[in-house]
């Protein structure tokens, strides 16, 4: 409303209180859902993964649309998981190849393997990529490579990943290197029963 009328000074102090105002709101939020990450009890439900794939996929469909994202999906097991919350893992992850994409568009392949006892699951991009020494420092908390003019963002994402994903009993780390893409792997316990077999698809 008084853009324009109160002089330049007074336009680029008004500019920074509701940029800083913008950046506490989105910090709030961010805050609240790792607190709930941590404390909400669990409500595990035996689910396909995929189809926690295509809901965290539809969420950010205005996301990957703008970008010219391809999200792939191969097979996924049927485990016991809370469902809301794991699709929560997704959205980040998924978020997160599109946010820190390089100049082509953002290419992500979802995957899984079974390996000892535990279902290994990968989100692997062609993004910017990590380099290996910040590759646990991603994870905690307010912890961000790139400076918000860059990369707009709280540093809570993948703090609230890892907090769903050892409340389910597995562990995340990624696997990348600078300009070479980033492969998010975690781990999930095998559940009893088999899981339903299905060739990879192109999620649309």
């Amino acid at each position: 409303r008084y853009r324009g009328k109160l002089g330049t000074d007074a336009d680029e102090f008004i500019e920074y209180a509701v940029t800083g105002v913008e950046r506490m709101h989105a910090l709030i939020k961010d805050l609240l859902t790792y607190s709930r990450a941590r404390t909400r009890p669990l409500e595990p439900e035996t689910v396909d993964l995929r189809s926690v794939v295509r809901e965290a996929e539809r969420i950010l469909q205005l996301s990957i649309t703008e970008s010219a994202a391809e999200v792939t999906c191969d097979w996924m097991p049927t485990v016991r998981v809370d469902a809301t919350q794991m699709t929560q893992v997704f959205q980040n992850l998924l978020s997160n190849a599109i946010k820190f994409r390089a100049t082509v568009p953002p290419r992500v392949r979802i995957s899984s393997e079974l390996l000892e006892g535990v279902w290994l699951i990968s989100v692997e991009d062609n993004g910017v990529g990590v380099a290996p020494e910040h590759g646990e420092r991603i994870f905690i908390i307010f912890q961000r490579l790139h400076g918000r003019e860059e990369y707009p963002g709280t540093g809570v994402g993948l703090a609230i990943c890892r907090q769903i994903v050892e409340r389910h009993g597995g562990r995340i780390w990624v696997d990348s290197r600078p300009g070479g893409g980033a492969v998010f792997q975690f781990t999930l316990p095998v559940t009893n029963g088999e899981s339903p077999s299905s060739p990879a698809e192109h999620l649309d």
